[in-house]
């Protein structure tokens, strides 16, 4: 099993959309774990877990997000495996 972390930056009109709940929707129904919040910036940032092919499935489902959000870009980076969350997502603060 391949799992891998990534830490994605979103950017466009993604706040105030519900894009931090459809995101949680989206990675429990994966199997996925890790976190989504909000940025001072107006982006939202998300670190994900999971196996390579559910990270697949996750990003490129990042790349357009739920209906009411416009995705403008999104920023991913793989980070190291020991700063990554082992299970359960949630939206954070």
């Amino acid at each position: 099993m391949d799992v891998r972390t990534i830490n994605a930056r979103i950017y466009g009109r993604v706040q105030g959309v519900a894009f931090r709940y459809h995101t949680k929707r989206k990675a429990d129904s994966l199997g996925v774990a890790g976190w989504v919040k909000n940025r001072s910036d107006g982006s939202v940032e998300a670190m994900v877990t999971g196996e390579a092919g559910k990270l697949a499935d996750m990003i490129a489902w990042l790349h357009h997000g739920p209906t009411s959000a416009v995705v403008k870009e999104v920023q991913v980076t793989e980070v190291v495996a020991a700063e990554a969350p082992h299970s359960g997502f949630e939206i954070t603060f």
